[in-house]
């Protein structure tokens, strides 16, 4: 008998089976929530998995289900009979899957155990090329093992992964880099609006789970182009229209007694990988190109959260917007990234010595705080950079941010050099998603208080003057914003040069922020 392989591998006529037993199945997001009802569903989002076992048991209304095995196979990581597993993967087959190394067999008959070696589930999500399905796969966790994860462990989709695929930037792109591609998630995205797509890691055992995952969605090398190797190193002299990358950017102590996950630490002290990337990446950026990365960086003991990032941005020559997300103090990072590494407090000893380590190792550096955030650089097709905007956003936005990051980009480019005569010859809309809030004291006439309110995106909230309110009332794209600003001086009885210094430089605000659009 031969070994099970340690990965996934691609064999085209057994992964084509795949993944039309998959489709047959109906093995989507919406189905296994259907069958595991929003209680079990809840819990397992919780990371309990009782309630799924209960509702996807052999025996019960949806247990025979073909969904239902292969949710309990490959999610939840409990053995099926290979009988179930027979008849929900029909062409393919158990042997097949075994041949592809997704699933080990304790024997030949029909009522013998088989073992999910991964974790294959159907993801759905929306970025800003709209809604897209596929299957992707990669190692079983640990509710499925039970155990702590190898430090090889190849991720799946997670916050993070998620949370970049929502903020990339999606019109066409001849060519995009996946750095640190992991399972591939990012590759998939990409190849909806990508001629090509090079996707490296450093990891061969992520490589290859990659490389499952894009062959499972139908996408072959001269769609996905996989290369082995360290950041940006694969990639030296090429260069890309898109840069997309969720990289190992956890600050890890360098101990041997805190384990290294090669998904989440690219081996590099502190927030050096980080700086590395932001101050690099514009070498493999083709004119106008983008990059979008997730990144960590340390905040020190007198610093403001934005001085450290804004350094490493101002050394790339790019533009750039960094929007922190979330700020950690080290207590609170340790324990994050601790738990993420399957040790919990009830392991008391381990957890205090990782806890400590993570202490000391932060307080070598004086730091004070972690920020978390996205980076958006661009490489100006000529010129030198205009945009620098670093922002904290740390309340919830409505995704995907993509869209609302790649207009204002356009808005500032529209904007940047337009003088105050040229802007005031701008014909101005409404952004549809923006609404208006009066406060008003009871039986007043004149509201207290205006706010223009953003529904997309990050929400942002503006309070409007009385001029601003009624000039943002005003752009129906009829009028120009000069004609908009006389008209208002008549009526307030004040100069119209007063009416503009008031309200222009704010409008320009508005219009890179999606509020208003020009006609």
């Amino acid at each position: 008998m031969t070994a099970t392989p340690d990965t996934p591998v691609v064999v085209p006529a057994l992964v084509d089976a795949l993944r039309a037993d998959l489709a047959a199945a109906d093995f989507t997001v919406e189905h296994v929530d259907e069958l595991l009802g929003p209680v079990a569903a809840g819990a397992l989002t919780r990371g309990e998995v009782l309630p799924a076992l209960r509702a996807t048991a052999p025996g019960t209304a949806s247990g025979s289900a073909p969904a239902a095995v292969l949710t309990r196979a490959f999610l939840l990581g409990v053995p099926v009979r290979a009988a179930a597993l027979q008849t929900a993967l029909p062409s393919v087959g158990v042997a097949g899957a075994r041949r592809l190394g997704l699933v080990d067999v304790a024997g030949h008959g029909d009522d013998d155990d088989v073992a999910a070696l991964v974790d294959l589930r159907p993801y759905a999500a929306s970025d800003g090329a709209g809604d897209a399905a596929w299957w992707v796969a990669s190692d079983l966790g640990e509710l499925a093992t039970g155990g702590p994860l190898r430090t090889d462990h190849v991720l799946g989709v997670g916050g993070a992964s998620l949370t970049l695929a929502q903020a990339t930037v999606r019109d066409p792109r001849r060519r995009v880099l996946d750095l640190g591609t992991g399972c591939g998630v990012q590759a998939l995205h990409a190849s909806r609006h990508a001629a090509h797509v090079v996707a490296t890691d450093l990891s061969t055992r992520a490589l290859a789970f990659a490389r499952f995952t894009t062959a499972l969605a139908g996408l072959g090398d001269d769609r996905v182009e996989l290369r082995a190797g360290s950041m940006l190193e694969p990639v030296a002299g090429d260069t890309f229209d898109l840069v997309v990358s969720n990289p190992p950017f956890v600050i890890t102590p360098r101990r041997g007694d805190v384990p290294a996950y090669d998904y989440r630490d690219g081996g590099r002290a502190g927030d050096d990988l980080v700086r590395d990337l932001v101050t690099d990446v514009g070498s493999v950026l083709a004119p106008g190109g983008v990059a979008q990365l997730l990144a960590n960086w340390e905040v020190r003991d007198g610093e403001e959260w934005h001085e450290r990032i804004g350094a490493w941005v101002d050394a790339s020559g790019l533009d750039a917007w960094v929007v922190l997300r979330d700020q950690q103090d080290p207590a609170q990072y340790a324990e994050t990234w601790i738990r993420d590494g399957g040790t919990t407090p009830a392991d008391r000893a381990t957890w205090t010595a990782r806890y400590g380590a993570w202490l000391d190792d932060l307080a070598s550096r004086d730091v004070a705080s972690v920020g978390f955030g996205v980076v958006t650089l661009r490489r100006p097709v000529a010129g030198a950079a205009t945009l620098r905007r670093l922002e904290s956003q740390t309340g919830p936005v409505r995704q995907p941010l993509g869209p609302v990051i790649s207009a204002a980009l356009a808005a500032h480019d529209a904007t940047a050099h337009l003088s105050a005569e040229g802007l005031a010859g701008l014909r101005l809309t409404v952004a549809p998603d923006v609404t208006e809030e009066r406060y008003l004291q009871p039986g007043a006439v004149d509201p207290r208080v205006v706010l223009l309110r953003q529904g997309r995106g990050f929400g942002r909230t503006v309070q409007a003057g009385t001029a601003l309110a009624a000039f943002v009332g005003a752009c129906d794209g009829e009028l120009t914003a000069g004609q908009i600003v006389g008209a208002l001086g008549a009526l307030l009885d004040v100069p119209a040069s007063d009416v503009a210094a008031d309200v222009l430089p704010t409008v320009r605000g508005l219009l890179t922020d999606g509020l208003l659009t020009i006609a």
